[in-house]
């Protein structure tokens, strides 16, 4: 049986990252989602409720026993540290959980797994675990634009939001291929995806 090929997948906030993933998982990739792992993790009964309680105290729960995403936001707005006490909570649990998909779906026989992972870079553990890291790219300008448009935050909201997330040059130094994502209508975008899935035995 051929291995799956390990696709390490990031970008940027509004970089386009999803809809690239989207394209992958309909051309027959196994999309392994971190933030959905996190999501699943933070949620009523998920296995980081506890040590979240634990740590931060039981006023970041909210009445259905999950994590108090907006109360968690303004503590680690207004305390840096926190931010990494909550991650060293929440990572090892996701890349737990995304190890173990990898391995089921390439038991299954998938052709590629893709790693889909915002803070692949700044991690610095999963791209020794890759055959390659492709990055969605954009000016910082249209993350803005497309963040504010999509989500509705205030313009200063995502650029604190950009600031906490890997540079782009950090990005593009860890990249293998990038998707240059400004200006491009989505066909274009396709078939940009399409051409390159080949190299992941797509």
């Amino acid at each position: 049986m051929v291995a799956a090929f390990r696709l390490g997948l990031t970008g940027g906030i509004g970089s386009g990252k999803s809809t690239v993933a989207g394209m992958l998982a309909t051309l027959g990739a196994v999309v392994l989602d971190a933030d959905a792992e996190s999501r699943r993790a933070t949620a009523a009964g998920g296995i980081a409720i506890a040590p979240i309680a634990t740590v931060f105290g039981h006023q970041f729960i909210n009445a259905q026993g999950a994590l108090d995403r907006d109360a968690m936001r303004v503590k680690v707005f207004d305390e840096p540290s926190a931010r990494k006490r909550l991650e060293e909570i929440i990572h090892p649990l996701v890349q737990s959980a995304i190890t173990r998909l990898a391995e089921q779906a390439a038991a299954s026989g998938a052709r590629c797994v893709v790693y889909d992972i915002p803070l692949l870079v700044e991690s610095g553990k999963w791209p020794a675990r890759l055959d390659a890291v492709l990055v969605v790219d954009c000016e910082v300008t249209t993350q803005i634009s497309r963040v504010v448009s999509r989500n509705g935050l205030p313009e200063d909201a995502v650029r604190g939001i950009i600031q906490v997330q890997a540079s782009r040059p950090t990005r593009l130094a860890a990249a293998d291929m990038v998707i240059f994502n400004d200006g491009k209508s989505l066909d274009e975008l396709r078939a940009e995806v399409t051409s390159m899935a080949q190299r992941f035995g797509l």
